[in-house]
């Protein structure tokens, strides 16, 4: 039987629970949660890790982690640029955090712009005037005849089985459209 001590207990807080360490688990997701953010940092581009709030040696890191492509070799690595993000404290990670997920939800809203765009070229070719009078609608600067001539040279290749040339020529004006109008106008 242990003797008792007339002392306190200096780990315990006023809950009876001990200090302010976390657990051995809350330690490894934490550690975890950096290596996935290591390893979406390696997946930038150097234009894209630009815009990433980090030091000089950390992006020197990144950098060199992707340089490196056998896979083991490249796992190792980054978990070294993991290890060197651990050390930063939770505002930087934090800064880095927030910028990844701008990035993600810039990539998002062009997916669905793109997507949008698609969606307006193929209701373009299948319904035809319908469409484009709505088109027109939305965007009433567009020039009515060019589209018009890009949708049923379209539809007659699709119609005829032939590579779509004038589909694709449509999207890219439908794009440039959307681009002209600015990211506020509607596209569906």
């Amino acid at each position: 039987m242990r003797p008792s001590t007339d002392k306190p207990n200096d780990d315990a807080n006023d809950d009876g629970h001990a200090g302010e360490d976390p657990s051995r688990s809350q330690r490894r997701r934490e550690a975890l949660d950096v290596l996935r953010l290591a390893q979406a940092l390696s997946e930038l581009s150097d234009a894209q890790l630009l815009r990433i709030p980090m030091s000089a040696d950390l992006g020197d890191e990144v950098r060199r982690a992707r340089e490196v492509h056998q896979q083991i070799a490249h796992k190792r690595q980054t978990q070294y640029v993991a290890k060197q993000m651990r050390k930063l404290d939770d505002a930087e990670l934090d800064a880095i955090r927030a910028a990844l997920e701008h990035h993600r939800d810039r990539a998002r809203h062009e997916t669905a712009r793109l997507h949008q765009i698609e969606a307006w070229r193929d209701r373009l070719i299948v319904e035809g005037d319908d469409a484009l009078s709505e088109l027109l609608a939305t965007f009433p600067h567009a020039d009515r005849q060019h589209l018009r001539q890009l949708t049923r040279q379209a539809h007659n290749e699709r119609a005829a089985n032939k590579p779509p040339r004038a589909a694709r020529e449509l999207f890219r004006a439908l794009r440039d459209l959307h681009a002209a109008a600015g990211e506020d106008a509607p596209v569906d």
